[in-house]
């Protein structure tokens, strides 16, 4: 008898334990957790390895989550899938100094960090992690010198 009540203790607290974790509701915004080497960037299909230059966009009607090996894919996977919600996507992006999760938003990006895509904007949380003489965009500038780099290397082009 005090067999079973063992196992019957123990297979009740796996029981519960297992239905409260199962029931931990998940941040919508937070960023997914990246499997470098292994995930790959929804746009270009390479494999994400670094780790001071990737970006996530999370969908806020639904919150899937989208893997970019650079800044810059993610900028052009908005403007060729003609993403509607762009506006609201919750993006995040690595610090190109700490390898930390950022708001992509709110980040400032130099234009001279080799990127795995060569758009050469890495993002930092603060601007004073950028030196001092180099160029400092916001979100909105990043956006616009991807398009503006991607026009000038391809024949396509974004504008309407």
């Amino acid at each position: 008898m005090k067999k079973f009540n063992l196992v019957f203790f123990l297979f009740t607290t796996l029981f519960v334990s297992l239905f409260f974790t199962a029931c931990e509701e998940k941040d919508p915004n937070a960023v997914e957790k990246m499997h470098w080497d292994r995930d790959m960037c929804v746009r270009c299909v390479m494999v994400i390895s670094d780790r001071k230059n990737a970006a996530q966009v999370i969908n806020p009607e639904n919150g899937k989550n989208y893997k970019f090996d650079d800044i810059g894919c993610a900028v052009l996977w908005f403007e060729e899938e003609k993403i509607q919600w762009k506006d609201k996507a919750k993006i995040w992006v690595t610090d190109c100094v700490s390898g930390k999760w950022i708001d992509a938003r709110k980040a400032f990006y130099n234009s001279i960090t080799m990127t795995p895509m060569a758009y050469g904007l890495g993002a930092h949380e603060k601007n004073d992690s950028i030196p001092q003489g180099e160029e400092v965009l916001n979100y909105e500038r990043m956006y616009q010198r991807v398009i503006f780099i991607e026009n000038k290397k391809n024949v396509k082009s974004f504008n309407k």
